[in-house]
């Protein structure tokens, strides 16, 4: 006898990416972006004190040159750490022109540790910067007791034809020298 499971579930749930066209007409689909992004060297920031992330803060982080993918930790992490279930309005997110200095970085992936990159009373326009620029966006990391520094990210979204975004399994690999 064999046990089966079945799943039915909203793509946009847990750690999950954002595809373009989950915001931008006519963009990507998830099974549309590539792997070389998804896939790759990753910088863990952590913004402790802050109540949404502003230009200014991502700035202060002096990252490396050439930064090609960033996972935010901040206080959000701390509702992983306490099994915090209840939906919270007032986790941390990126600003509008926080978007707009991500993609004029050059950073082609940005990470969070929530279930949204925008503010909840904010206007899509977070979104609509980010993934009209062709950034993938991951949502919904438990970034708990990840140390600030350099890793290698795995981030491997389902692969739903047509999809606006997919359930996806994202790991670290600490890097070594």
């Amino acid at each position: 006898m064999a046990n089966v499971s079945q799943l039915e579930t909203d793509v946009h749930i847990g750690t999950h990416v954002d595809a373009p066209c989950h915001f931008v007409s006519g963009g990507k689909t998830v099974e549309q972006l590539s792997l070389e992004v998804l896939i790759g060297s990753a910088v863990v920031a952590h913004l402790p004190e802050i109540s949404a992330v502003t230009p200014e803060d991502l700035e202060a982080l002096a990252l490396p040159p050439n930064t090609q993918r960033l996972l935010l930790r901040t206080r959000n992490s701390q509702l992983w750490a306490n099994e915090v279930s209840e939906f919270q309005t007032d986790f941390v997110a990126l600003t509008a022109d926080a978007a707009q200095w991500v993609v004029n970085q050059g950073i082609q992936l940005i990470g969070v540790d929530y279930l949204s990159v925008q503010r909840y009373y904010d206007s899509p326009l977070t979104h609509e910067i980010l993934l009209g620029a062709g950034v993938v966006i991951v949502e919904g990391l438990n970034l708990t007791d990840v140390t600030p520094g350099l890793y290698d990210l795995v981030c491997l979204p389902l692969k739903l034809v047509g999809s606006d975004g997919a359930p996806a399994r994202a790991v670290l690999l600490e890097k070594y020298h």
